[in-house]
């Protein structure tokens, strides 16, 4: 088992073809915690090379409310009237700290997501 850091796209797929490989290893055997290892510098490197953004939080409520099945009069129960659910999902009106607690409850969206500039 030699492993060498993934430095670039080549060291990454050799990393991935070699993950494949050892895929089905047995937790503690060599073969095991090389796979272990390679999942934990794989992670990594994705990580700091393809870096995924907050979503913007307007579009996270919508795909949660698609998620749950909700529909607009069901949010309204949340956040207020119907008229405030519309001119929050047209971004006409902000989210308030009240709302973004209450959408945190109960749709389960991080708050780091709903704090956003949007």
């Amino acid at each position: 088992m030699k492993i060498t850091p993934i430095r670039n796209d080549k060291d990454y797929q050799n990393a991935l073809n070699r993950l494949e490989d050892i895929f089905d290893a047995k937790k503690g055997t060599d073969d095991g915690d090389e796979l272990e290892i390679l999942s934990i510098l794989i992670d990594r490197y994705e990580n700091e090379t393809f870096p995924i953004g907050m979503p913007d939080p307007i579009e996270a409520i919508k795909f949660r409310m698609e998620q749950m099945g909700m529909k607009q009069k069901d949010l309204a129960e949340v956040v207020g009237f119907k008229s405030r659910v519309s001119e929050i999902l047209s971004k006409k009106r902000k989210l308030t700290l009240g709302m973004i607690r209450k959408l945190n409850t109960t749709l389960h969206i991080p708050t780091e997501v709903l704090v956003q500039d949007y």
